[in-house]
């Protein structure tokens, strides 16, 4: 009888631990994104001033056209995009441990169920426990196979964005490149 409320406080401690730290993975991750909003609020707010300082000295159309072809600057959007995804992904990825290792748990009580079964189940069950241990067993390696597919997944799904970062930039940097000799030509005539 001692061993059932002591399996039960245990229960109750290890849902109440993992609802804890679902929460301070979400927690954490809301503090990264108020972080990095207040760091590209602050950095957007110095750009602007800036670039006020520098409309208000602007003499002539060509310079002015120079400047406003300047102000286009996507890299900084792509580069905001990344480290959002990137903190997106930690939180995923924290999630997604925490989920497996209350999956494990729960498999682990399970199969101590069965087990537990097969031991006090009246004579000529046999079939019926086999039964049951093969079911949980075909469950688990269906349940592995799931979690290294969405692993593979994620992967492949981080990696094309990591690619599609990379070619959005070096687009930008091109276009920037290309543009800074046309407007040297444009400031020249």
């Amino acid at each position: 009888m001692s061993a059932n409320p002591q399996a039960l406080l245990a229960s109750q401690k290890a849902i109440v631990d993992n609802f804890l730290a679902v929460q301070g993975t979400f927690f954490s991750g809301f503090e990264k994104l108020v972080d990095l909003n207040l760091k590209a609020t602050k950095a957007a707010m110095e750009d602007a001033a800036q670039k006020s300082q520098e409309a208000a000295e602007l003499k002539d159309a060509q310079e002015l056209l120079a400047f406003t072809s300047a102000l286009v600057r996507p890299e900084q959007a792509v580069a905001y995009g990344k480290d959002v995804y990137e903190i997106l992904a930690d939180v995923q990825g924290e999630l997604s441990k925490l989920a497996e290792a209350q999956l494990a748990q729960n498999q682990e009580r399970v199969a101590d169920a069965v087990e537990q079964f097969s031991r006090n189940a009246p004579t000529g069950s046999e079939g019926a426990v086999a039964l049951l241990k093969s079911s949980l067993a075909t469950a688990t390696n269906a349940y592995e196979s799931a979690a290294k597919a969405a692993r593979q997944a994620a992967s492949a799904a981080e990696s094309n964005f990591a690619a599609a970062t990379n070619a959005t930039l070096k687009a930008a940097s091109d276009v920037s490149k290309a543009s800074k000799p046309a407007r040297a030509r444009r400031s020249a005539n």
